[in-house]
């Protein structure tokens, strides 16, 4: 391990990729005021949900931030982070068997979750936004035109489970690509529900993959990988509580494919679950909430989903709640690097 990062510093690898994260934290910082300009002119206003994730009406969603969406908070700001990282990755650390696919499903995934957003924001009533039906065909075409390109073009036809080593797939990995692009994608949307959640929660997840495609000697993934964090401090610097804007779906969708197709690359989904746990407890409190309704004749088990609602239910401020949930993320983060370690005996 020592060898690893003392010839990383001699070849001024690190070096490098450090230079990425800070250029693109440099261009976020950059572009903020004209997005926020831009938005609070033509009033890019991002709707109330009215409708729970998990069904029904969000009566206690709406009770709990009455008094937030009585201010006008644009959405859309996912694009500022989304063309941060996408210039820095064009110009400075495009790579055909690194960062070609997760920059080109980032950029597929973020224009999809934009047009979602225009909808929503320029909806007068009826559904805000694109229809879910619509949105889930699309992303699939992404995740499976990704697939597609990681079996073919990049000759990946197996998958790393410890202890079983390599588990041979063929052509099916293009459909295991497709549920961890999708699953992952939807989980990071899910998530993104208060000030600064996912901005934080998503900066530790990406910093372990750094970490993880460093030791495996994949340079230009961890760049991009690094590429993203320095983005994604600048977002979260403005969307901490009060929030000046919000991500939207073209931020959640393209930055939750990112995470998919790195896990896919660096052949760790089977960490991916642990490193993204807050993703997976927020997404099986809706799964639970919404089973719940339909199988115990419209009872809840938690009051609110996903779950980060149903603390602020029982009374945690939001700023708690993203804070811990914060915490949980990093915890999770380094279990699942060390899990790594550990599968990869290093």
């Amino acid at each position: 391990m020592n060898d690893f990062f003392t010839v990383t510093l001699q070849n001024s690898t690190l070096t490098r990729i450090l230079l990425l994260a800070f250029v693109s934290f440099a261009i976020s910082m950059a572009l903020t005021p004209l997005y926020t300009t831009v938005a609070y002119k033509f009033q890019w206003w991002k709707r109330q949900r009215t409708e729970s994730w998990s069904g029904g009406a969000a009566t206690v969603y709406s009770k709990l931030h009455a008094a937030k969406h009585k201010r006008n908070i644009p959405t859309m700001a996912g694009v500022i982070f989304v063309i941060s990282a996408g210039l820095v990755t064009l110009f400075f650390n495009l790579d055909r068997s690194e960062t070609w696919l997760p920059l080109a499903a980032m950029v597929a995934s973020g224009a999809i979750g934009l047009i979602d957003d225009w909808l929503n924001i320029r909806s007068t009533g009826g559904i805000a936004g694109m229809r879910s039906k619509l949105k889930f065909i699309l992303h699939s075409l992404v995740a499976l035109g990704g697939g597609w390109w990681f079996f073919s073009k990049l000759d990946v036809s197996s998958i790393y489970l410890p202890g079983f080593e390599q588990v041979g797939l063929g052509a099916g990995i293009i459909f295991l690509f497709w549920f961890v692009v999708v699953a992952t994608a939807n989980s990071v949307n899910i998530s993104d529900g208060l000030d600064g959640l996912a901005g934080g929660l998503l900066t530790s997840s990406f910093t372990v993959y750094s970490l993880i495609s460093l030791i495996e000697g994949k340079y230009a993934l961890a760049g991009f990988c690094l590429t993203i964090v320095g983005a994604l401090l600048s977002y979260t610097w403005f969307n901490i509580y009060p929030a000046r804007f919000f991500m939207g779906d073209v931020g959640s969708f393209a930055l939750g494919t990112a995470l998919g197709v790195i896990a896919l690359q660096t052949d760790t989904i089977y960490v991916l679950p642990i490193i993204g746990a807050v993703y997976v407890m927020e997404t099986g409190s809706v799964i639970i909430n919404r089973l719940s309704r339909k199988l115990r004749h419209g009872k809840k088990v938690f009051l609110s989903s996903p779950i980060h609602h149903h603390f602020e239910a029982i009374g945690w401020p939001e700023t708690k709640v993203t804070m811990r949930f914060w915490i949980l993320g990093q915890v999770a983060a380094v279990l699942g690097l060390i899990v790594f370690l550990v599968g990869r005996g290093v």
